[in-house]
Order: structure tokens, then sequence, then C-alpha cells
């Protein structure tokens, strides 16, 4: 999704050196076990001790430099993995948060009551909670169909006193963006009030150009502004 498929990871004296998205800007370094695949299209299967030696290499093999938020994208649901991060970031407990996300549907807001319950268990606090795929928006007409369902997170945000950080619905744009990543040529030119520069972030810069960027925006610059004001927190998304 960042435009890094091919890359990978090489050994420094200091450890794994991640890969960066933003190419030789430096600012978005990111780590995946697809990075240590012969193949893209490999399988991982791993059972429960190799994941846990893994998540703990990458929190402590990686040279991940100084960091404003270290941000860790987990599998949906309460599993493994969530409780393996907990405890190899346990000194830094105070200093975690997590966003929920979730669909609109029924079966996934129960999945998101679910992760709701593990963050109150572990004593997590929650950022706030997003509804992803709210709606299809017509690239032709604009309409919104609403595929799946809609309000299902708003209404669990309210009932759960969450802090609704926003709907995100599903955008052709940005998938074909995506998909595209790779064979993307960087723009040559952008205008002197662009938000990314397109030299230093190509992926991010036609990004901030789809329907579906300033709704995005408002939703980090929300959960950002929801982190304790005196620290930096890394910031675990707990579902999808």
């Amino acid at each position: 999704m960042l435009g890094v498929d091919g890359r990978s990871v090489h050994q420094s004296s200091e450890g794994w050196v991640p890969v960066y998205a933003d190419g030789a800007a430096g600012r978005l370094g990111c780590m995946s076990v697809g990075f240590l695949l012969k193949r893209r299209e490999d399988s991982v299967v791993w059972r429960g001790p190799k994941k846990n030696a893994m998540i703990r290499q990458f929190l402590s093999d990686v040279r991940w430099d100084e960091l404003d938020y270290l941000v860790i994208d987990t599998p949906p649901g309460t599993s493994d993995e969530h409780l393996s991060l907990l405890e190899h970031l346990a000194p830094l407990q105070s200093r975690l948060s997590s966003i929920i996300v979730t669909t609109p549907q029924a079966v996934a807001l129960t999945d998101a009551m679910k992760c709701l319950s593990f963050t109150r268990s572990v004593n997590l606090p929650v950022l706030g909670l997003i509804e992803n795929m709210s709606g299809y928006v017509c690239p032709c007409c604009g309409e919104i169909s609403n595929i799946f369902s809609t309000g299902g997170g708003a209404s669990m945000a309210e009932r759960e006193t969450l802090k609704f950080l926003g709907s995100l619905p599903v955008d052709t744009e940005l998938v074909t963006l995506l998909d595209a990543a790779e064979e993307a040529d960087p723009p040559t030119s952008g205008s002197t009030d662009d938000p990314i520069p397109p030299d230093s972030f190509p992926l991010l810069h036609h990004y901030t150009k789809t329907s579906s960027w300033p709704l995005f925006k408002r939703i980090a610059d929300q959960a950002l502004a929801n982190l304790p004001a005196t620290e930096t927190a890394n910031i675990i998304n707990s579902n999808g």
C-alpha cells in the first residue's frame, strides 16, 4: 500500500534498517514480514512462539532512530499478536494508545466490541473509533451508496462513550492509486501550496489529490489531538 513492494531490509551494525516509503527523506520508515520473504506470494505459516519472536525483533532489533510516532497495524480481533505487543512494550505502557477501526455491519461491530473489551482489560487508552468502508462514492456522479450499512461506528462510539473520529467511504481513486503505486512516475512539479512536496513522497502527494484525503486528514488530526499533551505516544491500531 505504500509502494514499497520488492524492497528489502538490510542489516547494519545497529540492527535492521527499515524501508523508507518516502525514500531519501527518511521520515516514514516501515517494517513488514513481507520484506523478509523470498517471494511476495509466499505464505507465512507460523505458530505463536515464532510470531512472538518476530514481534520482539521488530521492536528491538530494527534501527528506528528517533521516532515521533510508532504506528502498529494489528490483525483484526484479539490474538497472540496483541498480547505480545503489550508484553514487549510494557515499559512504555503510559505512552501507548489505540485506535479501533470497524466497518458498519453488525458482525464487524461485534469484533470491534471485543477489541474494546480487550483494551479496557489491559488498561490501554482508546484515542477513538473510525468507521471504514462507510459507503461507496460513485466516481461518475458522486452519489454515496451505503453498501455495508452506515452509522454503526458512530452509534457504537456514542454508546461506549468513545470519540468518533470519522467515517471513510470506499474511494475508487485511492484503490487505483494504491494498485498503481509501483508503476506510477513521481510528479515533476507541484504548486507551492501543495501539502506534500511532489519529489519527497510521490504516493502521498498523489493521495492528497483524492476525494478521501480531507476526510483522512481530519481523522488523523483528531486522533493526534487526543494524544496526551506532554507525551509522544505509540499508536496501536486495535482492529483492521
